[in-house]
């Protein structure tokens, strides 16, 4: 009996030493793998991250709430907010340079200087050395004037033409300055920097009225405090809203402009909802409707109401349609 139990320990220890060999080996496998699985992917990372490609963005100094530089140098906004989202996709990396006004951000471009500015809306001029991607936003082009000021009734057109001889401020150099130049040209257009300095001067005084995009208005007056400003309407010209890049470059052209038919809408939506949402409670954001259009509507409801009454009354007819002094 002692001799089959040395046996079976004897088998039992030969087993043993096969199975922790057998583990030895495994585990150092795993290992070994794992280490060549490290050393191949280390690399990797930087490779990726080197693989983007640098371009200049010039950011706008004061275009609220789609760029804008806060007090502590930080640029935000829409557009700023929509690119970081866009660049990764695009195989971008964002270097942001000093913010400057439009017509210093197009010299920059035009001298080599900058590769990317947003928030632009396409023209003839500038596509003769700049490209355009799709639309990612658009607003319309509002009249801002002082509140209780004695002006002509109607709509933002019918005010403007109005305004003859008289000191309306446009931002210099914006897409719609050309529009209104070209439009009304018996106006007295004012080119100021940005919106801010527009609607402080149509406060202050010292412009009669004020034409910019309906979101810009709204933005730079609350941040700003500008109080004792109205829209009157629409003018007819909306900012479709695009990013730029030189002729020269098709090559970022066509990157950014998958990016954006890439980006879902609901992101999107998200983005502009984030920072134009809040700005809808504004006057400015919505401007009233012109009075031709509340007397074609209040002449209608009345055409409705006096319809319903004629077949009311005619439903009411005595039987066999004989009429009596009281009957149509």
């Amino acid at each position: 009996m002692t001799r089959p139990r040395g046996a079976c320990a004897a088998a039992w220890r030969t087993v043993a030493r096969w199975c922790h060999r057998a583990t030895l080996a495994a585990v150092a496998g795993v290992l070994a793998a794992g280490a060549a699985a490290a050393a191949g992917s280390g690399p990797a990372e930087p490779a990726a991250a080197a693989a983007l490609q640098t371009v200049r963005f010039v950011p706008e100094r004061d275009y609220g709430p789609f760029v804008f530089a806060e007090d502590d140098g930080r640029v935000r906004g829409l557009s700023v907010d929509l690119l970081e989202r866009l660049a990764p996709a695009a195989g971008l990396k964002l270097q942001v340079l000093s913010p400057a006004p439009l017509a210093e951000q197009l010299a920059r471009l035009r001298a080599g200087e900058a590769e990317l500015v947003s928030s632009l809306r396409p023209t003839p001029e500038r596509a003769a050395y700049l490209a355009f991607t799709r639309p990612y936003v658009s607003v319309p082009a509002i009249l801002v004037v002082r509140q209780g000021a004695a002006l002509a009734a109607g709509d933002g057109p019918a005010v403007l033409a109005a305004l003859a001889g008289r000191s309306v401020a446009v931002g210099a150099g914006y897409a719609v300055e050309a529009f209104v130049r070209g439009r009304y040209p018996q106006v007295a257009w004012a080119a100021v920097p940005d919106d801010v300095q527009a609607l402080r001067g149509v406060a202050e005084g010292r412009y009669d009225a004020a034409v910019l995009d309906a979101a810009s208005a709204a933005f730079v007056t609350r941040r700003h405090g500008i109080a004792g400003l109205r829209a009157a309407g629409p003018i007819g010209f909306d900012y479709a809203l695009s990013l730029a890049v030189p002729k020269s470059r098709p090559d970022l052209l066509q990157r950014l402009d998958a990016a954006i038919a890439a980006l879902p809408l609901q992101e999107r939506t998200a983005i502009q909802q984030r920072w134009m949402g809040p700005l809808h409670g504004s006057e400015l954001m919505a401007p009233a409707r012109p009075p031709l259009l509340w007397v074609a509507a209040g002449l209608l409801v009345l055409a409705a109401l006096l319809g319903g009454v004629l077949a009311w009354r005619r439903r009411a007819r005595p039987e066999g349609g004989a009429r009596t002094p009281g009957t149509l």
